[in-house]
């Protein structure tokens, strides 16, 4: 791209303090970071493209918003804490006002949860962002989805559905009449909290854990396959949001919505009965709910308290859509 050289270094080069532990960030070949003796370093790569996670047209801080806190929890769902990032970016031209809103939003999430943008490449092409997000954790600490057994309780983080009505709103598949709904819920969909310190602190509690980016029946059903175990979930106990039973006006849809919405970043995380105990302190700050518990099926039955309840639902595939 003509020009790579001064783009980089006037929207993405020396924005941030060196974290401690970065050695040499931009600059050369290769970033150098130091992490500390007993450290594990976990590591995760996303793309986002536009047409697929996001409208060409959309507000670039939301979209720089969405890439990193999407990668982010990624390593949340381990018990990492965020350390680096390297990011990958093409542009079908240089957009001086676009790079503008997309750095300051990128920064300002990064400087947020203390991680630095340490390397990464520019070039001509399809808007396309790709993130290399890097955490450390203790030796043995990771959280994983193959250590859940029968018997252990599953939760959520947060409030699930409003992603997918948010992209509803954005994709104009349904909008509701009050534009201030429409426009929390787009702000909802591009705009997720990752959940980092309820991820460290979960460590030594849960026994498995994964963040909601395909929807809670796909990404669970993620988690039971690794652990050879099934789940019965409690539809009416979903944590859902009243701008949620607002937009699509009855319960029951709100639940589905919540069984399927994806890109939410939500986790949902497997606690053993002895453990229950730990979760008001431990996540203090964090709001969780207990939707059902593990069985020994190897499925997934829904029940709303104690009723069968017959839905057929996937979660989101990005080449598909919601299902």
């Amino acid at each position: 791209m003509s020009g790579e050289f001064s783009l980089i270094d006037k929207y993405f080069a020396h924005k941030q303090q060196n974290r401690k532990d970065v050695i040499l960030a931009q600059g050369d070949d290769c970033a150098i970071v130091a992490p500390t003796a007993g450290s594990h370093i976990a590591i995760s790569t996303d793309t986002l493209v536009a047409g697929t996670h996001f409208l060409a047209d959309a507000n670039p801080a939301q979209i720089a918003h969405k890439a990193l806190a999407s990668n982010i929890s990624d390593l949340v769902a381990m018990g990492a804490s965020p350390a680096w990032v390297s990011m990958g970016i093409s542009l079908p031209e240089i957009n001086t006002a676009w790079l503008e809103r997309f750095s300051n939003a990128f920064f300002k999430l990064a400087d947020y949860y203390g991680i630095q943008l340490i390397g990464g490449d520019t070039t001509k092409g399809p808007l396309t962002i790709t993130l290399t997000v890097q955490g450390t954790l203790p030796e043995g600490k990771a959280l994983t989805r193959h250590g859940a057994q029968s018997g252990d309780w599953v939760y959520v983080t947060g409030q699930l559905g409003d992603a997918k009505a948010g992209l509803d709103v954005i994709l104009e598949n349904n909008i509701s009449a009050d534009t201030s709904l429409n426009q929390e819920l787009q702000r909802r969909h591009f705009e997720a909290t990752p959940r980092v310190l309820a991820g460290i602190a979960l460590r030594d509690i849960a026994s498995a854990a994964i963040d909601i980016s395909d929807g809670l029946v796909a990404d669970l059903g993620h988690i039971l396959k690794r652990s050879k175990v099934g789940a019965r979930l409690n539809v009416a106990a979903l944590p859902t949001s009243k701008e949620l039973l607002q937009f699509v006006g009855s319960r029951a849809l709100a639940q589905q919505y919540a069984l399927t919405s994806g890109e939410e970043y939500e986790l949902c995380f497997t606690v053993p009965e002895a453990n229950r105990g730990q979760l008001e302190v431990a996540l203090s700050n964090t709001p969780f709910t207990c939707i059902g518990q593990l069985t020994g099926t190897e499925y997934i039955e829904l029940h709303n308290d104690d009723a069968p309840v017959d839905w057929q639902l996937d979660g989101f595939d990005h080449f598909k859509g919601n299902q």
